[in-house]
Protein backbone atom coordinates (compact mmCIF):
# COMPACT_ATOMS: atom_id res chain seq x y z
CA UNK A 1 0.00 0.00 0.00
CA UNK A 2 1.45 3.12 -1.02
CA UNK A 3 1.65 5.73 2.03
CA UNK A 4 1.56 9.14 0.52
CA UNK A 5 2.79 12.05 3.32
CA UNK A 6 1.60 15.77 2.87
CA UNK A 7 4.15 18.38 4.29
CA UNK A 8 4.78 21.95 5.17
CA UNK A 9 8.56 22.28 4.51
CA UNK A 10 11.60 20.15 3.59
CA UNK A 11 12.00 16.75 5.85
CA UNK A 12 15.28 17.55 7.58
CA UNK A 13 16.33 14.36 8.88
CA UNK A 14 19.64 12.88 7.20
CA UNK A 15 18.72 9.39 5.82
CA UNK A 16 21.18 6.47 5.89
CA UNK A 17 21.20 3.57 3.76
CA UNK A 18 22.33 0.03 4.50
CA UNK A 19 24.52 -2.20 2.20
CA UNK A 20 21.84 -4.53 1.22
CA UNK A 21 19.22 -2.25 -0.17
CA UNK A 22 17.04 -4.80 -1.56
CA UNK A 23 16.17 -6.68 2.05
CA UNK A 24 15.76 -4.15 4.24
CA UNK A 25 13.33 -1.44 3.20
CA UNK A 26 10.79 -0.88 6.11
CA UNK A 27 6.96 1.08 5.32
CA UNK A 28 9.17 4.34 5.73
CA UNK A 29 11.35 3.46 2.99
CA UNK A 30 8.28 3.48 0.74
CA UNK A 31 6.52 6.50 1.74
CA UNK A 32 5.78 9.32 -0.56
CA UNK A 33 6.96 12.78 0.71
CA UNK A 34 4.85 15.61 -0.74
CA UNK A 35 5.87 19.26 -0.38
CA UNK A 36 2.96 20.97 -2.23
CA UNK A 37 3.51 24.72 -4.26
CA UNK A 38 1.19 26.21 -6.26
CA UNK A 39 2.24 28.94 -9.06
CA UNK A 40 0.15 30.93 -11.61
CA UNK A 41 1.36 29.51 -14.23
CA UNK A 42 -0.01 30.71 -17.92
CA UNK A 43 0.55 28.08 -20.93
CA UNK A 44 0.34 28.58 -24.25
CA UNK A 45 -0.29 26.29 -27.90
CA UNK A 46 2.04 27.20 -30.04
CA UNK A 47 0.75 26.52 -33.53
CA UNK A 48 3.46 27.45 -35.88
CA UNK A 49 5.46 24.12 -36.04
CA UNK A 50 8.17 26.09 -38.27
CA UNK A 51 11.96 26.01 -36.97
CA UNK A 52 12.89 29.92 -36.43
CA UNK A 53 15.89 29.43 -34.37
CA UNK A 54 18.79 27.57 -35.70
CA UNK A 55 20.86 27.49 -32.64
CA UNK A 56 18.18 26.44 -30.71
CA UNK A 57 17.04 23.44 -32.70
CA UNK A 58 20.87 22.14 -33.01
CA UNK A 59 21.04 22.22 -29.36
CA UNK A 60 18.01 20.05 -28.92
CA UNK A 61 19.38 17.62 -32.24
CA UNK A 62 22.18 17.43 -29.64
CA UNK A 63 20.39 16.54 -26.90
CA UNK A 64 18.50 13.50 -28.61
CA UNK A 65 21.81 12.55 -29.99
CA UNK A 66 24.06 12.17 -27.32
CA UNK A 67 21.61 11.09 -24.72
CA UNK A 68 23.00 8.60 -22.24
CA UNK A 69 21.42 5.99 -20.03
CA UNK A 70 22.79 6.45 -15.69
CA UNK A 71 22.31 2.92 -15.86
CA UNK A 72 23.83 1.90 -18.62
CA UNK A 73 26.36 4.09 -19.83
CA UNK A 74 27.61 4.70 -15.99
CA UNK A 75 30.06 2.10 -15.06
CA UNK A 76 29.05 0.97 -11.67
CA UNK A 77 31.33 -1.53 -10.98
CA UNK A 78 34.25 0.99 -10.42
CA UNK A 79 35.75 0.47 -6.75
CA UNK A 80 36.50 2.87 -4.63
CA UNK A 81 36.67 2.46 -0.98
CA UNK A 82 35.43 4.64 2.12
CA UNK A 83 38.81 4.02 3.60
CA UNK A 84 40.15 6.74 1.36
CA UNK A 85 39.66 10.32 1.13
CA UNK A 86 36.63 11.22 -1.92
CA UNK A 87 38.33 14.65 -2.40
CA UNK A 88 41.60 15.75 -2.66
CA UNK A 89 42.73 16.70 1.38
CA UNK A 90 44.76 19.42 -0.04
CA UNK A 91 41.50 21.45 -0.59
CA UNK A 92 40.15 20.63 2.63
CA UNK A 93 38.90 24.14 3.86
CA UNK A 94 39.09 22.88 8.18
CA UNK A 95 42.38 21.40 7.49
CA UNK A 96 44.71 23.06 10.51
CA UNK A 97 41.78 24.13 12.25
CA UNK A 98 42.47 23.15 16.12
CA UNK A 99 39.40 21.32 16.42
CA UNK A 100 39.45 19.77 12.64
CA UNK A 101 43.27 18.76 14.04
CA UNK A 102 41.75 17.18 17.16
CA UNK A 103 39.59 14.59 15.76
CA UNK A 104 40.67 10.89 15.20
CA UNK A 105 41.84 10.02 11.48
CA UNK A 106 38.69 7.81 11.30
CA UNK A 107 36.80 10.90 12.53
CA UNK A 108 38.50 13.29 9.24
CA UNK A 109 37.50 10.35 7.16
CA UNK A 110 33.85 10.08 8.33
CA UNK A 111 33.77 14.14 8.30
CA UNK A 112 34.73 14.00 4.52
CA UNK A 113 32.55 11.55 3.12
CA UNK A 114 29.50 12.86 5.51
CA UNK A 115 30.35 16.34 3.52
CA UNK A 116 31.16 14.88 -0.15
CA UNK A 117 27.72 13.38 0.53
CA UNK A 118 26.16 16.60 1.79
CA UNK A 119 27.36 18.41 -1.11
CA UNK A 120 26.07 15.54 -3.73
CA UNK A 121 22.76 16.17 -2.02
CA UNK A 122 22.03 19.65 -2.83
CA UNK A 123 22.89 18.10 -6.38
CA UNK A 124 20.61 15.88 -6.33
CA UNK A 125 17.74 18.43 -5.00
CA UNK A 126 18.62 21.00 -6.84
CA UNK A 127 18.54 18.62 -10.53
CA UNK A 128 14.48 17.96 -8.92
CA UNK A 129 13.88 21.64 -8.98
CA UNK A 130 15.64 21.77 -12.76
CA UNK A 131 13.35 18.87 -13.75
CA UNK A 132 10.37 20.70 -12.22
CA UNK A 133 11.41 24.29 -13.50
CA UNK A 134 12.29 22.65 -17.30
CA UNK A 135 8.47 20.86 -17.15
CA UNK A 136 7.11 24.33 -16.12
CA UNK A 137 9.07 25.80 -19.21
CA UNK A 138 7.40 23.32 -22.14
CA UNK A 139 3.85 24.68 -20.81
CA UNK A 140 4.51 28.48 -20.48
CA UNK A 141 7.41 28.79 -23.30
CA UNK A 142 6.22 31.34 -26.13
CA UNK A 143 7.54 29.60 -29.07
CA UNK A 144 7.98 25.84 -30.48
CA UNK A 145 12.11 25.32 -30.38
CA UNK A 146 12.19 26.36 -26.99
CA UNK A 147 9.10 24.10 -25.66
CA UNK A 148 11.17 21.29 -27.97
CA UNK A 149 14.33 21.90 -25.79
CA UNK A 150 12.22 22.64 -22.50
CA UNK A 151 10.54 18.87 -22.92
CA UNK A 152 14.47 17.97 -23.71
CA UNK A 153 16.21 19.20 -21.22
CA UNK A 154 13.04 17.87 -18.40
CA UNK A 155 14.42 14.10 -19.74
CA UNK A 156 17.40 15.01 -19.04
CA UNK A 157 17.55 16.55 -15.81
CA UNK A 158 15.55 13.09 -14.80
CA UNK A 159 18.56 11.52 -15.48
CA UNK A 160 20.64 13.73 -13.61
CA UNK A 161 18.47 13.13 -10.11
CA UNK A 162 18.50 9.34 -10.85
CA UNK A 163 22.37 9.65 -11.22
CA UNK A 164 22.96 11.26 -8.15
CA UNK A 165 20.25 9.47 -6.53
CA UNK A 166 21.84 6.05 -7.16
CA UNK A 167 25.35 7.30 -6.45
CA UNK A 168 24.45 9.03 -2.76
CA UNK A 169 22.43 5.65 -1.92
CA UNK A 170 24.94 3.40 -2.71
CA UNK A 171 28.80 4.53 -2.33
CA UNK A 172 28.05 7.57 0.20
CA UNK A 173 24.95 5.30 1.58
CA UNK A 174 23.64 8.78 3.00
CA UNK A 175 21.03 11.73 1.52
CA UNK A 176 21.55 15.16 3.52
CA UNK A 177 18.58 17.27 3.35
CA UNK A 178 18.31 20.62 0.82
CA UNK A 179 20.18 23.94 1.74
CA UNK A 180 17.41 26.18 3.26
CA UNK A 181 19.08 28.59 1.05
CA UNK A 182 18.57 26.60 -2.43
CA UNK A 183 15.46 25.54 -1.52
CA UNK A 184 14.32 29.00 -1.12
CA UNK A 185 15.89 30.00 -4.91
CA UNK A 186 13.97 27.38 -6.36
CA UNK A 187 10.86 28.16 -5.08
CA UNK A 188 10.90 31.71 -6.11
CA UNK A 189 11.86 30.33 -9.93
CA UNK A 190 8.78 27.68 -9.47
CA UNK A 191 6.36 29.77 -8.17
CA UNK A 192 6.71 33.10 -10.32
CA UNK A 193 4.50 33.70 -12.84
CA UNK A 194 6.78 35.09 -15.59
CA UNK A 195 7.92 32.31 -18.20
CA UNK A 196 11.26 34.82 -18.73
CA UNK A 197 12.17 34.68 -15.09
CA UNK A 198 12.17 31.24 -14.66
CA UNK A 199 14.50 30.71 -17.95
CA UNK A 200 17.08 33.60 -15.98
CA UNK A 201 16.43 31.82 -12.52
CA UNK A 202 17.04 28.15 -14.16
CA UNK A 203 19.45 28.59 -17.57
CA UNK A 204 21.34 31.28 -16.41
CA UNK A 205 21.47 31.25 -12.34
CA UNK A 206 20.49 28.01 -11.15
CA UNK A 207 22.61 26.10 -14.17
CA UNK A 208 25.58 28.71 -13.52
CA UNK A 209 25.19 27.02 -10.25
CA UNK A 210 25.73 23.90 -11.11
CA UNK A 211 28.30 23.98 -13.46
CA UNK A 212 30.39 25.95 -11.11
CA UNK A 213 29.67 23.28 -8.58
CA UNK A 214 30.03 20.07 -10.83
CA UNK A 215 33.72 21.77 -12.10
CA UNK A 216 34.48 21.88 -8.61
CA UNK A 217 34.11 18.78 -7.85
CA UNK A 218 35.37 16.92 -10.77
CA UNK A 219 38.48 18.97 -10.33
CA UNK A 220 38.97 17.39 -6.50
CA UNK A 221 37.17 14.44 -6.35
CA UNK A 222 39.17 11.23 -6.32
CA UNK A 223 36.66 8.58 -6.93
CA UNK A 224 36.72 7.43 -10.53
CA UNK A 225 32.98 7.04 -11.09
CA UNK A 226 32.03 10.42 -9.32
CA UNK A 227 34.61 12.09 -11.98
CA UNK A 228 32.57 9.59 -15.09
CA UNK A 229 29.22 10.41 -13.87
CA UNK A 230 30.08 14.31 -13.66
CA UNK A 231 31.51 14.42 -17.12
CA UNK A 232 28.20 13.28 -18.30
CA UNK A 233 26.19 15.80 -16.51
CA UNK A 234 28.30 18.23 -16.83
CA UNK A 235 28.02 18.08 -21.31
CA UNK A 236 24.56 18.37 -20.63
CA UNK A 237 24.16 21.18 -18.44
CA UNK A 238 26.47 23.23 -20.88
CA UNK A 239 23.70 22.99 -23.81
CA UNK A 240 20.96 24.37 -20.76
CA UNK A 241 22.78 27.58 -20.27
CA UNK A 242 23.95 27.61 -24.13
CA UNK A 243 19.95 27.38 -24.50
CA UNK A 244 19.30 29.69 -21.58
CA UNK A 245 21.68 32.94 -22.69
CA UNK A 246 20.92 32.22 -26.85
CA UNK A 247 17.28 32.38 -26.19
CA UNK A 248 16.95 35.46 -23.67
CA UNK A 249 19.39 37.79 -25.29
CA UNK A 250 16.13 39.06 -27.85
CA UNK A 251 13.57 38.81 -25.24
CA UNK A 252 15.04 40.05 -22.11
CA UNK A 253 16.18 43.60 -24.15
CA UNK A 254 12.82 43.77 -25.58
CA UNK A 255 11.51 44.65 -22.51
CA UNK A 256 10.38 47.89 -20.94
CA UNK A 257 13.14 49.40 -18.65
CA UNK A 258 11.46 48.89 -15.85
CA UNK A 259 11.01 44.77 -16.46
CA UNK A 260 14.65 44.81 -16.90
CA UNK A 261 15.66 46.64 -13.71
CA UNK A 262 13.02 44.18 -12.12
CA UNK A 263 14.82 41.27 -13.44
CA UNK A 264 18.18 42.14 -12.89
CA UNK A 265 17.65 42.74 -8.70
CA UNK A 266 15.92 39.50 -8.87
CA UNK A 267 19.65 38.53 -10.76
CA UNK A 268 21.62 40.12 -8.38
CA UNK A 269 19.63 38.37 -5.46
CA UNK A 270 19.95 35.03 -6.41
CA UNK A 271 24.27 36.07 -6.72
CA UNK A 272 23.90 36.78 -3.42
CA UNK A 273 22.12 34.22 -2.27
CA UNK A 274 24.62 31.71 -4.23
CA UNK A 275 27.97 33.50 -3.35
CA UNK A 276 27.18 33.91 1.19
CA UNK A 277 24.98 30.92 1.93
CA UNK A 278 25.00 28.06 -0.04
CA UNK A 279 27.83 26.75 2.25
CA UNK A 280 27.82 23.41 4.06
CA UNK A 281 27.57 23.87 8.05
CA UNK A 282 25.43 20.96 9.20
CA UNK A 283 28.34 18.45 8.59
CA UNK A 284 30.32 20.59 10.49
CA UNK A 285 28.12 21.00 13.20
CA UNK A 286 28.04 17.29 13.56
CA UNK A 287 32.27 17.31 14.26
CA UNK A 288 31.80 20.58 16.42
CA UNK A 289 32.14 23.39 14.81
CA UNK A 290 29.52 26.26 15.26
CA UNK A 291 27.69 27.34 12.24
CA UNK A 292 29.20 30.46 12.25
CA UNK A 293 32.52 28.47 12.22
CA UNK A 294 32.02 26.75 9.82
CA UNK A 295 30.92 29.36 7.60
CA UNK A 296 33.63 31.49 8.18
CA UNK A 297 36.00 28.64 7.29
CA UNK A 298 34.52 27.61 3.92
CA UNK A 299 33.91 31.37 2.89
CA UNK A 300 37.68 31.75 3.32
CA UNK A 301 39.00 28.88 2.23
CA UNK A 302 40.88 28.28 -1.55
CA UNK A 303 38.30 26.13 -2.34
CA UNK A 304 35.63 28.51 -1.47
CA UNK A 305 37.69 31.54 -3.08
CA UNK A 306 37.75 28.72 -6.31
CA UNK A 307 34.36 27.64 -6.36
CA UNK A 308 32.95 31.56 -6.51
CA UNK A 309 35.24 32.26 -9.39
CA UNK A 310 33.93 29.00 -11.03
CA UNK A 311 30.66 30.60 -10.40
CA UNK A 312 31.10 33.99 -11.48
CA UNK A 313 33.15 33.83 -14.64
CA UNK A 314 30.52 31.82 -16.06
CA UNK A 315 27.33 33.91 -14.56
CA UNK A 316 28.32 37.47 -14.88
CA UNK A 317 29.16 37.38 -18.85
CA UNK A 318 26.36 35.57 -19.17
CA UNK A 319 23.93 37.88 -17.31
CA UNK A 320 25.76 40.84 -19.23
CA UNK A 321 25.07 39.42 -22.70
CA UNK A 322 21.36 39.03 -21.65
CA UNK A 323 21.21 42.39 -20.63
CA UNK A 324 21.16 42.07 -16.78
CA UNK A 325 24.24 43.73 -15.65
CA UNK A 326 22.07 46.85 -15.74
CA UNK A 327 23.30 50.52 -14.50
CA UNK A 328 21.30 50.33 -11.42
CA UNK A 329 22.89 46.98 -10.05
CA UNK A 330 26.25 47.05 -11.36
CA UNK A 331 27.52 48.58 -7.78
CA UNK A 332 26.23 46.07 -6.48
CA UNK A 333 27.87 43.65 -8.43
CA UNK A 334 31.19 45.18 -8.10
CA UNK A 335 30.73 44.75 -4.05
CA UNK A 336 30.23 41.52 -4.36
CA UNK A 337 34.08 41.32 -6.18
CA UNK A 338 32.67 39.76 -9.29
CA UNK A 339 32.95 42.54 -12.03
CA UNK A 340 36.33 41.41 -13.09
CA UNK A 341 34.52 38.42 -14.95
CA UNK A 342 31.77 40.59 -17.43
CA UNK A 343 34.10 40.41 -20.13
CA UNK A 344 34.99 36.74 -19.89
CA UNK A 345 33.53 34.41 -22.53
CA UNK A 346 29.74 34.36 -22.50
CA UNK A 347 27.83 31.26 -23.12
CA UNK A 348 26.20 32.66 -26.32
CA UNK A 349 29.07 31.89 -27.63
CA UNK A 350 28.57 27.95 -27.85
CA UNK A 351 31.28 25.24 -27.71
CA UNK A 352 29.61 23.38 -30.37
CA UNK A 353 33.23 21.04 -30.94
CA UNK A 354 33.04 20.25 -27.18
CA UNK A 355 29.12 19.61 -27.08
CA UNK A 356 29.77 17.20 -30.17
CA UNK A 357 32.40 14.83 -29.15
CA UNK A 358 31.36 11.60 -29.16
CA UNK A 359 30.33 10.31 -25.31
CA UNK A 360 32.68 8.18 -23.91
CA UNK A 361 32.98 4.58 -23.84
CA UNK A 362 32.39 2.49 -20.16
CA UNK A 363 33.96 -0.48 -20.07
CA UNK A 364 30.52 -2.10 -19.36
CA UNK A 365 29.51 -1.32 -22.96
CA UNK A 366 32.63 -2.97 -24.08
CA UNK A 367 31.58 -6.11 -22.56
CA UNK A 368 28.23 -5.61 -23.76
CA UNK A 369 29.37 -5.71 -26.91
Amino acid sequence: MLNVTLVDSPPQTVREFDDDLTHKLTEADVEVIREIFRTPLTGSYNWDYSDANARIRKLYELGKRFNWDAQMDVDWTVPFSHDEMPNDPALNAFAGHPKYEALTEQQKLDFAWRGHAQTLSQFLHGEQGAMLVASQLVSCAPTYDAKLYASSQTFDEARHVEVFHKYLTERCKIIYPINPNLKLLLDKVLTDERWDLKFIGMQVLIEGLALAAFQAMSQSSRDPLLRQILQLVMRDEGRHVAFGVNYLEDWVRALPEDQIEERAQFAYEACVIMRERLFNTEVAQEFGFTRDEAREINHNAQSGRAFRDFLFERMIPNLKRIGLLTDSVRPKFEALGVLKFEDAVHDGLIDWATLEKPLPVTPRQIAAE
